[in-house]
C-alpha cells in the first residue's frame, strides 16, 4: 500500500519559520522523484520543490533561496524547510511522489495535505 503523511504545517507569522515532514512507504520512497506542491484558496495546485533521488532539486522562483527541500533515505523521509515566511505562503502543502522506472514516471501519488497559514 503506498502512503504519504505529512506534518508539520501550522499558523505562523509573517517572516517565521515551519519545517514541513513527509512520511513515505517503502514501496515507492527509494525510486521516486519527491515533491512538494501547494494550492492556495481559490487557486491551481502549484510545484513548490523537487528533489530527485540522486538529490538533485529544483524550486519555485517563488521559494527559493527560502525553502530547503531534503530527504532522509534512511528514515525514508522527505523534508520542506520553509523560512521567511510570506502570507503569500498560506496554502495547503501536499507532499508528492513521482514513482519512476528507467526515467519514465510510472505512479504518482499524494498525501492528504497539511495546511500553512501565514498571518500576524
Amino acid at each position: 500500500q503506498v502512503q504519504l503523511v505529512e506534518s508539520g504545517g501550522g499558523l505562523v507569522q509573517p517572516g517565521g519559520s515551519l519545517r514541513l515532514s513527509c512520511a513515505a512507504s517503502e514501496n515507492i520512497y527509494r525510486t521516486s522523484v519527491m515533491g512538494w506542491y501547494r494550492q492556495a484558496p481559490g487557486k491551481q495546485r502549484e510545484l513548490v520543490a523537487t528533489i530527485t533521488v540522486a538529490g538533485s532539486t529544483n524550486y519555485a522562483d517563488s521559494v527559493k533561496d527560502r525553502f530547503t527541500i531534503s530527504r532522509d533515505y534512511f528514515k525514508k523521509m522527505v523534508y520542506l524547510q520553509m523560512n521567511s515566511l510570506k502570507p503569500e505562503d498560506t496554502a495547503v502543502y501536499y507532499c508528492n511522489a513521482k514513482k519512476q522506472l528507467v526515467g519514465i514516471t510510472i505512479g504518482d501519488f499524494w498525501g492528504q495535505g497539511t495546511r500553512v497559514a501565514v498571518s500576524s
